[in-house]
């Protein structure tokens, strides 16, 4: 398998049946990724050096899966130059405490932040992300979202009122 060029990361091996939503749609445009449970609070150093790390071996855009005190994809970004997708996960309190702690980062840090448990967002947004230097990845998200359209507009023969 190639270098990966897209970091899953999630903070606990609990995130990992939202996350795989991620991986799955990777593995659907052939891109290649890594997946890591890699904890901001319990893991700090091991999480800071790879969040350093993860540009010079090839990564571009780091999706960062966390619940509860979810400081997960803030800390990646303090970190990294790359971009970071956080994926707030559903948890005690339904998952707001989650989507705040992700959305709400200091100016001059961002954060791409998609919705709870919206790792397959995540992945197409690192798509088109990486679509941008990549031609046949330009191509298939194209085609997805042409296949999405078509599928909705089809949905209306099947409205029985």
């Amino acid at each position: 398998m190639k270098n990966p060029v897209v970091s899953i990361i999630m903070g606990s091996d609990s995130d990992l049946s939202v996350m795989k939503k991620a991986a799955d749609l990777l593995k659907e445009f052939a891109v290649s990724f890594e997946v890591k449970i890699l904890s901001a609070h319990r893991t700090p150093d091991e999480h800071a050096k790879y969040s350093k790390e993860a540009a010079g071996r090839g990564v571009k855009v780091i999706i960062a899966g966390a619940g509860g005190a979810a400081h997960l994809a803030g800390v990646t970004a303090a970190n990294t130059i790359l971009p970071v997708i956080g994926v707030p996960i559903k948890s005690k309190l339904d998952g707001m405490d989650s989507l705040l702690s992700i959305v709400q980062m200091p100016s001059g840090v961002p954060v791409a932040t998609v919705a709870i448990d919206g790792a397959k967002n995540a992945a197409i947004l690192a798509v088109e992300m990486l679509a941008l230097s990549d031609e046949n990845l330009r191509n298939k998200i194209t085609e997805y979202k042409k296949k999405l359209a078509k599928e909705s507009i089809s949905k209306n023969e099947n409205i029985n009122l």
